[in-house]
């Protein structure tokens, strides 16, 4: 799994037992999933079309700072399917995990649209392929 983003936890993104905040979490994730699939799918519209089973497994409190990670797990036609695990950077302690995260790219009405996508690229491998 690969960690692309880290948040330090302020106190805005705490709730009232000064833990962070489930749903700030949730938005960070879903933003971050978002950008993921944009990126593979190479669309700039994706929607959020389903999320598995979120299992909070610990907390964190103010000052710490996590890293959310996301992973490719699947392509539809039209989908890409992803996992996610977010962690307490310093002690690596598992904060979230949620199995399934799928995202649906859309055309500009909204309807589902074919990407054509079946494994995972990396900007880099792109760039090398177009100066081929």
């Amino acid at each position: 799994m690969n960690y692309h983003t880290r948040k330090w936890i302020k106190p805005e993104d705490l709730n009232p037992n000064h833990t962070l905040f489930g749903g700030r979490l949730l938005q960070w994730i879903d933003e971050e999933a978002a950008l993921y699939a944009i990126v593979q799918l190479e669309t700039p519209r994706c929607v959020t079309k389903y999320i598995s089973e979120i299992n909070f497994i610990s907390s964190a409190k103010q000052g710490d700072i996590i890293e959310i990670g996301i992973e490719a797990t699947d392509f539809g036609n039209t989908s890409i399917t992803l996992t996610c695990d977010v962690r307490n950077m310093m002690t690596r302690q598992t904060i979230i995990t949620i199995d399934k995260i799928i995202f649906v790219g859309v055309n500009l009405d909204g309807k589902p649209t074919k990407h054509g996508k079946t494994k995972i690229e990396f900007v880099a491998d792109r760039l090398k392929n177009e100066d081929s």
